[in-house]
């Protein structure tokens, strides 16, 4: 029956309450429809038990054919009366109650039908436990059993016990020593696996079926470190045990045959590194040789072998750059022996070889010897502080042993095959650059090194024969008597040329190593070289000029011997000017350029007396000395205005000849002085005149007014011509300021000028 909601309910109740009393109100029927339609079952258990009603009626099963009900106990009525059989036959759509029909049997039969539910439930528990209860009788029997048979064999395990107690005790003390057993046998496999070598091991080291490698350095270690610790162990023992004395002995015997199949597999390497183009060191090769090192005769033997296989390759590889121009590092290159007619390019390129192949077997060998070049830069000094360094060095030198009689007879023909002095310079210049990397790089007493300070000195040699013949030959130039030019001549400025640059070459190489004194590259060794080179090459060309001027003068007088030389001299002086190295040999030439000026101060001078009309007067006048102890002249001296050449006509003579020279541009500028090549000299040497000349005009003068001169009007005598008997005057003619200067503090000045 659908229920009402509680506000429709509400409305009812409320429109009760509200209408006025009818009959229906006071009707029980309606009151208890009313209290049914206003009754709720939202609370749990109401639900709970009209669903269980709703299940116990369901349509599908009606009440009265339930099984669990018993026959006799159903009370029917009339609508129960209905005869089953004659239902049978009625359509299955009209089989069962009419609607409503099972409410009302459900109010009616409620409490028999859940005493049947209840009774049903009950037969079910009683028959579950009816085999719970049988299985639980069975389990009590098997229980019994067990217990009986648990006590019988308690009884035999106590007699049992008591019998075999003598054997359980054996068995404990048995038990006991089996694990003392094996507590031992622990201890002896570990010390026979820290002490012995496995087989393996033994087979690494002894074996020639096994390859070097890490496997057999691993057993290397491992007996090192057995025998290592073999020692400790004995360190503690007041007396050498057996077994210790036997492990080293053993331990010793497989080091000897690991260290003799060690040497034999490097030497195999190392006469197989004759044949490769590359150097490549392995790893393994290295490991092998620091191993060595504990032998030290094994492995000197070993490096010898390399040292004979890397001499030959290295041989052969050189001979084949000469010839074929293979084995030079690069698949393209040209046979070094094409430019054999270039000295300087072919014995260059024959170092360059060398020394590239020294650099590529020094890297290998440190890579083989496991040495740290560090910082040392590439032809530094290699100062070996160990044993690994003296090996290097030795078996550098050893390599490149080989080279030295091909490289030493094609250097010496070469070089004794040249003519030219600046050739020969190059070329030994060349070779004491190598000969001293090389005795940086492989040490002063090198075999490579030795044959290069051979081919050097005998270089040397062949240049101080090139330049001597170059010295003499020059000697023997003549200077053409027609040519009347005082510039220094063709021969002088090639020979000079030459010494240029020699001189250039040699300042650069040693500005480039102010430190090679030590190394035998420059210091006392070059020095001497330079100064005697300069004493060959620049005394021939000084006497050139002095006996060729000579030569040429006494041809041709009117030419100007002195200035020719003069210009040669300065040249020359010139020429070494810019070289530290060439001091001694400037200062030589200076001394004897300013014996030159000083005799064309002299020259000069007696030309200007002469061109000025001075000259008798002047000469005169110094041959007249005054005296001075009285104011008449002395019996042995006529007076001044008595000599032929200082009369007063003469000497009026000669001032307007002096008066006019002044005039001339020669007063201030000489034209035989312009043919010096040096401005400096020309300013020198005229203005030194001018000085002499002025001194001489002021004695002159000064003379002249002396009473003891006997001059009349010696005043209108003096000043009658310029500079009128001013020195002051003449001074400023000749452009000098100061007037008391002597003429060497001018050349002093002069001097400082030029060097500035």
């Amino acid at each position: 029956m659908p229920s009402l909601s509680s506000a429709a309910v509400a409305e009812i109740g409320r429109r009760s309450q509200t209408a006025s009393p009818s009959p229906l109100a006071r009707n029980p029927v309606s009151l208890r429809l009313y209290k049914v339609l206003g009754a709720t079952f939202d609370d749990e258990a109401t639900r709970e038990a009209l669903s269980t009603l709703s299940e116990l009626y369901s349509s599908s099963e009606p009440p009265d054919v339930r099984p669990t009900a018993r026959q006799d106990d159903i009370v029917h009525d009339e609508v129960d009366g209905i005869d089953a059989e004659k239902i049978k036959d009625v359509p299955g759509f009209l089989q069962g109650a009419p609607p409503g029909d099972t409410a009302a049997k459900a109010r009616k039969h409620l409490r028999r039908d859940i005493e049947n539910k209840l009774e049903e439930g009950s037969l079910k528990f009683l028959t579950a436990f009816v085999s719970v209860d049988q299985k639980l009788d069975a389990l009590q029997a098997h229980i019994t059993a067990m217990r009986a048979r648990c006590e019988e064999a308690q009884t035999q395990l106590q007699s049992t016990n008591e019998a075999c107690k003598s054997l359980l005790d054996r068995a404990g003390s048995l038990r006991d020593e089996r694990q003392e057993v094996k507590t031992r046998q622990s201890i002896v496999t570990l010390f026979l696996a820290r002490f012995t070598l496995s087989d393996d091991e033994t087979n690494a080291l002894s074996s020639p079926d096994v390859p070097v490698g890490p496997a057999f350095f691993a057993a290397m270690d491992r007996a090192q470190a057995i025998r290592e610790d073999c020692r400790v162990l004995m360190a503690g023992e007041d007396s050498p045990s057996k077994a210790g004395l036997d492990i080293m002995a053993v331990t010793s015997t497989r080091l000897d045959k690991a260290s003799d199949k060690l040497f034999k597999w490097c030497r195999s390497e190392f006469r197989s590194m004759g044949r490769d183009a590359s150097l490549e060191v392995s790893e393994e090769l290295s490991e092998a040789v620091r191993r060595l090192r504990l032998r030290p005769e094994l492995l000197a033997e070993a490096l010898t072998v390399l040292a004979q296989t890397r001499q030959a390759a290295l041989l052969a590889s050189f001979m084949g750059a000469l010839t074929t121009g293979s084995g030079t590092g690069s698949a393209g290159s040209r046979p070094i022996e094409l430019h054999a007619h270039d000295a300087l390019r072919y014995i260059g390129d024959m170092l360059a070889w060398v020394h590239q192949a020294i650099a590529a077997e020094g890297e290998f060998l440190e890579a083989l010897l496991s040495i740290d070049a560090g910082t040392r830069m590439p032809g530094a000094v290699r100062a070996p502080a160990h044993a690994e360094g003296e090996w290097l060095g030795e078996l550098m030198d050893a390599a490149v042993a080989g080279l030295c009689g091909p490289l030493r007879a094609r250097v010496l023909q070469t070089v004794r095959a040249q003519e030219s002095g600046l050739n020969a310079y190059k070329v030994a210049r060349l070779l004491q650059f190598y000969a001293l990397t090389m005795a940086r790089t492989l040490g002063s007493r090198a075999l490579l090194a030795t044959t290069l300070r051979e081919t050097t000195a005998a270089s040397y040699a062949v240049f101080f024969d090139a330049i001597a013949a170059q010295g003499r030959a020059l000697l023997r130039v003549s200077l053409d008597a027609t040519d009347a030019s005082l510039t220094p001549p063709q021969a002088l400025l090639t020979h000079a040329q030459d010494l240029r640059a020699i001189l250039a070459l040699h300042t650069a190489e040693v500005d480039g190593d102010d430190d090679d004194a030590a190394g035998g590259g420059g210091g006392g060794g070059d020095g001497a070289t330079i100064e005697r080179a300069l004493d060959a090459l620049v005394d021939p060309a000084v006497r050139m000029c002095v006996g060729a001027a000579e030569e040429k003068d006494a041809v041709l007088p009117a030419w100007d011997r002195p200035v020719f030389v003069l210009n040669c001299l300065t040249y020359l002086a010139d020429t070494l000017a810019q070289h530290a190295c060439a001091a001694r040999k400037r200062a030589e030439l200076d001394g004897a350029v300013e014996a030159r000026v000083r005799e064309l101060i002299e020259e000069h001078y007696e030309n200007v007396l002469r061109d000025s009309g001075l000259h008798d007067t002047v000469r005169a006048c110094e041959q007249t000395p005054p005296d001075a102890r009285c104011l008449l002249p002395s019996p042995s001296h006529e007076p001044l205005a008595h000599v032929a050449a200082c009369a007063p006509p003469a000497l009026r003579s000669a001032l307007s000849s002096f008066a006019r020279w002044l005039a001339s541009l020669d007063a201030v500028h000489a034209p035989r002085l312009a043919a010096l090549t040096a401005p400096a000299l020309h300013a020198r040497v005229h203005r030194a005149v001018q000085r002499r000349l002025g001194h001489a005009y002021a004695a002159l003068c000064a003379r002249v007014r002396e009473p003891r001169s006997r001059y009349e009007a010696a005043a209108t005598l003096l000043g009658a011509e310029r500079p009128f008997g001013s020195v002051a005057a003449l001074w400023q003619i000749f452009g000098i300021n100061e007037e008391g200067e002597d003429e060497d503090a001018y050349e002093d000045q002069d001097e400082g000028r030029e060097n500035r």
